[in-house]
């Protein structure tokens, strides 16, 4: 093990007589002041410190930790704290609808039919989107182009996109309607 020593400062002047030394503060006029001496521990417990150290030093400090023993194949995910977000400002705007009549009534139709269909039967032909309803349709062109629908039919072609037939009541003319939105 290791040996503690303690350093005690030399004496001035070698030895002293205890009785002249104090004649002496007596003649000066200074009061006794107490000397402390030093207290040593003891000595088996610093031994006992410097050995753990020591062993700390060699075989290292570190604490071994058991393992724990996995019963399952599967690794689950030890539950966490879940902070909830609190955003500094808000991510997204209010939120309109984008199923609007812009997205309803996709194009009009300008073949030869649908041409004569607006002279004869005063009928507009559009493609609209395939999951519009005849209600939407009416809401849509009520809205884009100011007119009244007496009826509509819709039809599903082959290629999988939806036509309307839009029927304009007889107050309303649908060249004036189809010279408005360019067909003609």
């Amino acid at each position: 093990g290791f040996l503690c020593q303690i350093a005690m400062p030399p004496k001035k002047g070698g030895k002293t007589n205890p009785a002249a030394a104090e004649a002496a503060r007596a003649a000066s006029g200074k009061k006794e002041v107490p000397v402390k001496k030093a207290v040593a521990k003891p000595v088996k417990k610093a031994v006992e410190k410097a050995e753990k150290a020591a062993k700390a030093v060699t075989k290292g400090a570190a604490i071994k930790r058991t393992r724990k023993i996995h019963t399952s194949v599967q690794f689950h995910r030890p539950h966490t704290l879940r902070v909830a977000r609190n955003p500094k400002y808000p991510r997204t705007i209010s939120q309109r609808s984008k199923f609007d009549e812009y997205r309803i009534l996709r194009v009009p139709l300008t073949t030869e039919s649908s041409m004569k269909l607006i002279e004869d039967n005063n009928t507009l032909s559009f493609l609209v989107d395939l999951r519009a309803s005849k209600r939407n349709i009416r809401d849509a062109i009520k809205k884009m182009h100011k007119v009244k629908v007496a009826s509509i039919n819709t039809i599903i072609r082959p290629d999988g996109q939806k036509k309307a037939f839009v029927k304009l009541t007889s107050d309303h003319d649908a060249l004036d309607v189809a010279n408005k939105i360019g067909i003609l």
